[in-house]
């Protein structure tokens, strides 16, 4: 018995290591969301929360409640494209000042990139934000914009920055994975 454990578990591992694109995909679960056209992958061992007045969607990881990810929908300008609505700089500056750190909440968010991606003829921007909180918490957050059928769609990663080089990898995946239609 303990040989056919072994030799199951053996083949597990083959078959993972020579098709690391499976083994890195079994990390992250689904959400669609057809009703609004969106999707994304997200982290294994993170569950949705009822937010209300909030997000369209969150998820949070079980033990570090404070690791997650949201969809906001806005409505924009009639007609209006993402390229109309600025570059991604300043989209992601507008954001920054409107969302992570709106006038009085005291905390400060710093936009130390931004970067236009297209995808499947969609134009996507990738924002990164080190955020300070009131009590002087550092997080780091990342963001994927879209316009699409009339809504500006914000898809927000957020994780403290002391889990942020543990953490870069998946949250990078989890932004990049996130696309509306």
């Amino acid at each position: 018995m303990w040989k056919r454990i072994a030799l199951i578990l053996l083949l597990v591992l083959s078959f993972s290591l020579s098709n690391p694109g499976i083994a890195a995909a079994a990390g992250f679960k689904s959400f669609v969301n057809t009703d609004n056209g969106y999707e994304f992958s997200y982290p294994n061992g993170w569950v949705q929360v009822k937010v209300a007045n909030g997000p369209d969607v969150v998820f949070h990881d079980l033990i570090e409640l404070s690791e997650n990810v949201s969809v906001v929908i806005s409505p924009v300008p009639e007609g209006k494209t993402l390229a109309e609505l600025g570059t991604p700089t300043e989209v992601g500056y507008k954001l920054g000042k409107a969302a992570l750190a709106p006038p009085d909440s005291g905390r400060t968010a710093e936009l130390v990139n931004a970067a236009q991606q297209e995808v499947n003829g969609k134009i996507y921007y990738l924002l990164e934000y080190l955020v300070k909180l009131p009590n002087n918490q550092q997080r780091h957050n990342l963001a994927s914009v879209a316009v699409s059928r009339g809504k500006l769609f914000t898809f927000n990663a957020s994780v403290p920055e002391r889990r942020w080089q543990k953490l870069k990898n998946a949250i990078d995946e989890a932004v990049s994975s996130f696309s509306v239609y």
